[in-house]
């Protein structure tokens, strides 16, 4: 499985894509005998020491003939491409991997594909994979999972006579599994007649010279995985006829550790079978019970078998509910005979409670969660712990070695995304069933400090304070500020205001005259209070007399230009102790107040205008003054509108299919200067419009390509930067276009002479390029008749070079060269010729290696 760190994972199979320079794909196959593939495809281009490639596979060929025959010296190679080349560099969790003696990794390329292999992969391959390249990287995680464990062959149950061999065998599918083998609940210690063996995916355990004790339940448990395999060794005895004599019963416990009180624990879903061995003459009745509740041959689950020489005791499934003491009675007419076992049954334990969240950071949370009601019998191990998105269906594993504890800190989580946390309990049996999710929660971090805290205002009982908004606000957002003060040399900070500020200023009344106080604010938002934006130094309470100062936005140093209709909202903020007096003019005389609306404020003036019209142009002047001090700036409004229509539109000259036509600006140019006309014309027969021109820029213009016998009208509308005219000025007389047969008599006038020499109208510029990205000169050329145009670089002809491509375009020479390098660097020079002269343009091409 791969996921990637700033995003979802994908399942086995699926492919990978990030966008990046260069591309990267990285795809998972299926695991195959614990090797995994790693694809990564990589435009790369190399170049080796007196060679040229035309393709990466013929860079592969050549590098690969290199490496056996053991010449390869400062050429492309898998892993350390050349210096004209790309160096591709694999790296996990920050560590170069490198070939090693054991082929731990291989590295294998194909065309513009990279892979890496690892052979024989375990848990500690897990991690994050790194492909770099001199233009970028790409990062993709490896997580290994355990493979499930199949039981090929199953241990089978044995009947064996004294002195014979007993062999219990069974085959799993995983060869580095081990094991452990149990008579009865306990565990076998090997001896001279006990052999454990572990060759492959075979497991024995043989007991040479069987002996009645032997018998018993066997059980062989692999480690790590919560199952087990059983099976029943039966001694079969020799029985020799004898005289019949009443013996009392006697239950035989040596199976069972030779103890009074036996304990046998059995696996929760597992099958419990106790055969215990009796005795006496005649046979004696066999009575199982538990809590004094006698059981019968067939109860339910649980079960009795009786027989001459044993009783069994059958569990089916065992469940929590069997677990307990269990009396077995034995008893004839000579006496009778009991033994108490107890019946353990472990199993995996209670999911725990649903986690809780105890705090959140910017990109972690604390968890926490209660250990499961119920262990399941075993202590409880550790716990595994998941998170999802709120959004998505699909779990992540956040540890693969048990957490002992029962609080967690996750990592690595996106600040402003919504998610949920989940835990498993794990003991010696398996894991339990996850919790449910803890509440959805929003890793969030506390905003920095807020910026800029200056003192607005200050008099003899108040303050005004006003600051920035802090830098860093994350994704919780603000839910306000807090501000403090205190007296200097005091510790104790007061509230300024009951609960949180919107703004980012306040006004403080109410202080105590010339005391001096120092000041703080701080950012609230989910996360908590950020850190304080402290003033430096403490401010004494009192009035302060300002000189008046008129701070005008840089946006109206400039004209202000507005379409008619428009909305004008202009504030000009403003200094100055006590309140100046504020004083609005237009051109010199005093502004009239029916159209425009003037609001003033301690700090600023708001000139607002609803609806622009075209008398609203003009300068405006504002004026504050206090006593004899005052202070005073200008601004001009333009306001525009669309160009009335041109005036006396005529046609002109016709020859053929085409007619000369001219107009006349028009008298109103909507304030503002005009910036084309449109010309249409119609037929006669359907007087439909079609546009001929658009923006042209001159008053005249020869409409084409007009048919023979159709007569025509023409109309011409203007255009400025608020449209065209809303109407159009149309020709008065129409024009029709003549019939083949006539014959025109074209003016005499002077050829004018077009001829020139070469002239550049824009020279070559220096450029520096990077390393493999393609670059091009340009310049600009003009001449008549068409010059000749050569490229040279370091006087060498560019003509027959491959590598080069030119281009001329309405006058503009373009020299593009292909993915340069170091040896491309120098000087290039454009030379144009034609009969009346020659022109020539340089610069320096500067190639960078990254």
């Amino acid at each position: 499985m791969y996921t990637q760190s700033d995003s979802d994972c994908h399942s086995s199979g699926e492919e990978l894509e990030w966008s990046g320079n260069p591309t990267v794909s990285v795809t998972l196959r299926e695991r195959s005998r614990n090797t995994v593939a790693i694809r990564q495809s990589l435009s790369l281009l190399g170049r080796g020491v007196g060679t040229e490639w035309q393709s990466v596979s013929e860079c592969h060929t050549f590098v690969e003939e290199q490496e056996w025959s053991g010449n390869l010296t400062e050429i492309v190679t898998p892993r350390n491409w050349s210096r004209n080349g790309v160096a591709i560099r694999q790296e996990r969790n920050g560590e170069e991997l490198k070939r090693e003696e054991t082929f731990k990794y291989r590295f294998k390329k194909d065309g513009k594909k990279h892979t890496l292999f690892i052979n024989e992969a375990t848990k500690e391959d897990a991690g994050h994979y790194t492909a770099k390249t001199n233009g970028g990287q790409s990062v993709a995680e490896l997580l290994v999972q355990e493979k499930q464990l199949e039981v090929y062959q199953s241990i089978a149950d044995l009947t064996v006579k004294a002195q014979e061999q007993a062999a219990f065998k069974c085959e799993v599918s995983d060869e580095k599994v081990k094991g452990k083998w149990f008579k009865n609940g306990v565990e076998v210690v090997p001896s001279d007649r006990v052999q454990i063996t572990h060759i492959g995916r075979i497991h024995k355990l043989v007991i040479d010279n069987v002996r009645p004790q032997d018998e018993g339940d066997y059980t062989f448990v692999p480690d790590g995985f919560a199952f087990n395999l059983s099976a029943k060794l039966n001694f079969l005895e020799v029985k020799i006829d004898y005289v019949p004599r009443q013996d009392p019963p006697k239950i035989h416990l040596d199976c069972l550790g030779s103890i009074p009180d036996a304990t046998i624990i059995v696996v929760a879903g597992n099958k419990l079978r106790l055969d215990v061995p009796i005795s006496g003459d005649p046979v004696p009745t066999v009575i199982w019970s538990k809590a004094d509740k006698v059981i019968t041959e067939m109860d339910g689950r649980v079960h009795v078998e009786k027989h001459p020489d044993h009783c069994v005791f059958i569990i089916e499934g065992a469940e929590r509910s069997d677990q307990g003491v269990y009396t077995v009675l034995v008893k004839n007419p000579a006496g009778e005979d009991r033994a108490d076992i107890t019946v353990r049954v472990v199993d995996i334990p209670d999911p725990p409670e649903s986690p809780r969240i105890l705090t959140v950071g910017e990109d972690s949370c604390t968890t926490q969660w209660d250990p499961p009601a119920f262990d399941g019998g075993q202590p409880v191990l550790g716990y595994v712990l998941e998170r999802k998105k709120k959004k998505s269906y699909r779990w992540m594993r956040l540890n693969f070695d048990l957490w002992k504890e029962t609080t967690y800190e996750a990592k690595r989580m996106i600040e402003g995304v919504v998610y949920e946390m989940r835990v498993y309990a794990v003991n010696s049996i398996g894991m339990s069933r996850h919790s449910s999710a803890s509440k959805p929660f929003v890793p969030i971090a506390p905003t920095s400090e807020p910026t800029n805290l200056t003192v607005d205002d200050v008099s003899d009982t108040t303050i005004s304070l006003k600051w920035r908004t802090p830098e860093k606000v994350g994704a919780a957002g603000l839910d306000g500020y807090r501000v403090e003060y205190c007296k200097e040399g005091s510790d104790e900070w007061l509230p300024a205001q009951e609960g949180l500020i919107d703004c980012n200023s306040l006004r403080i009344c109410d202080l105590p005259t010339g005391e001096r106080l120092r000041f703080r604010v701080r950012a609230v938002n989910m996360a908590g209070m950020s850190g304080a934006a402290s003033l430096p130094q403490p401010v004494t309470i009192r009035e302060l007399v300002q000189r008046p100062r008129i701070c005008l936005p840089r946006s109206l140093r400039q004209k202000v230009v507005k379409v008619v209709g428009e909305t004008v909202n202009i504030m000009i903020p403003f200094q100055g102790k006590p309140r100046p007096i504020i004083t609005w003019l237009k051109d010199e005389q005093p502004l009239d107040s029916k159209n425009i609306t003037i609001r003033n404020s301690d700090t600023d003036t708001i000139f607002f205008i609803r609806k622009a019209e075209r008398e609203h142009s003009g300068s405006y002047q504002l004026q504050i003054q206090i006593e004899n001090t005052k202070d005073t700036a200008s601004i001009y409004i333009q306001v525009i509108d669309k160009p009335g229509p041109p005036v006396h539109v005529k046609v002109g000259e016709v020859w053929g299919l085409n007619v000369a036509l001219s107009w006349q600006p028009p008298k109103d140019d909507g304030n503002c200067e005009i910036t084309g006309y449109t010309i249409q014309k119609a037929d006669k027969k359907t007087m439909e419009w079609f546009t001929v021109y658009e923006h042209c820029r001159r008053a005249q213009c020869s409409v084409s390509e007009l048919v023979v016998g159709n007569e025509y009208f023409f109309r011409v509308f203007t255009e400025n930067i608020c449209g065209l005219s809303d109407e159009a000025s149309q020709s008065k007389d129409s024009v029709y276009i003549q019939k083949p047969g006539m014959q025109y008599k074209p003016p005499s006038y002077k050829q004018h002479d077009f001829t020139e020499p070469p002239k550049f109208t824009r020279q070559l510029m220096n450029r520096s390029v990077i390393c493999g990205y393609n670059a091009t000169l340009s310049c600009a050329l003009r001449g008549s008749p068409k010059p000749k145009v050569m490229w040279y670089k370091n006087q060498a002809d560019l003509s027959g070079d491959p590598r080069y491509r030119m281009f001329s375009n309405q006058g503009v020479l373009s020299l593009e060269i292909r993915k340069p390098s170091s040896i491309d660097a120098g000087i290039y020079s454009c030379q144009a010729t034609n009969p009346l002269g020659e022109a020539k343009s340089e610069c320096r091409l500067e190639v960078r290696v990254l």
